[in-house]
């Protein structure tokens, strides 16, 4: 039996990630604070952002996966805290809330997930357009999406001999809860204009980048743009 772990898949591209791999066979698992509304997936309530997140997963741990070591099992980082912040006045407490959700927690989940993981499984990173440039009014969440970065590189070059590969799926502008919560509706058809085909991504189509990514090791320490071409000016 493949094994996928998906964070924040209750919803947008965490639950069409979840959903594609159920068409593929595997048994998935979420970890967020909210359930995955598939009955399908096995949901574990955990709060990505918990100071106690080590004691959390390692429980975890000892309860459902320990007899999958070796298995081929895939992790994909897709869960995201986004504020609307900037360089010049953020306190480090809106940082560090940030980066437990996208920096922190990641470091836990591979840390406890990795030597469980067989040949031929992989850490799979959902970033962002943001994850390689900058937009004013977004410093946690562009910081936080750079180190994502660092750390698939990094898992790339510490886990060679091991057949596990890394890779780093950067969505365009994907019509997800996240982007509705940031953006008005009245600046939807604006940032749709935003790439070549002038449209929203669909959740399902980075669901199949990431699905695709996680099956292929040749990309293994890549970046994939999954933008539909994004225009830049």
């Amino acid at each position: 039996m493949s094994i996928v772990i998906v964070t924040g898949a209750s919803a947008g591209i965490g639950l069409a990630a979840a959903k594609k791999f159920l068409s593929e066979g595997f048994k998935v698992f979420n970890l967020s604070r909210r359930p995955c509304p598939d009955s399908r997936v096995r949901s574990f309530s955990i709060d990505l952002s918990s100071p106690d997140l080590d004691e959390v997963v390692e429980g975890l741990l000892c309860k459902e996966f320990e007899e999958s070591k070796g298995a081929n099992i895939h992790l994909v980082h897709n869960a995201a805290r986004l504020e609307n912040d900037s360089s010049i006045n953020t306190y480090n407490e809106t940082l560090e809330k940030v980066m437990r959700v996208n920096v922190l927690a990641q470091n836990t989940l591979n840390r406890f997930f990795l030597p469980l993981m067989g040949k031929d499984s992989s850490v799979i990173f959902v970033g962002s357009t943001l994850s390689e440039k900058a937009v004013p009014g977004s410093f946690s969440y562009v910081t936080s999406k750079h180190a994502q970065i660092g750390m698939m590189r990094s898992l790339c070059q510490d886990l060679v001999g091991t057949g596990i590969h890394t890779a780093t799926i950067c969505p365009g502008f994907t019509d997800t809860e996240m982007l509705r919560e940031h953006v008005a509706d009245d600046a939807l058809s604006s940032i749709a204009e935003l790439n070549a085909f002038q449209r929203l991504i669909e959740p399902a189509e980075i669901a199949q980048t990431i699905y695709w990514a996680s099956q292929n090791p040749v990309i293994n320490g890549s970046v994939i743009h999954a933008n539909l071409g994004q225009i830049e000016r």
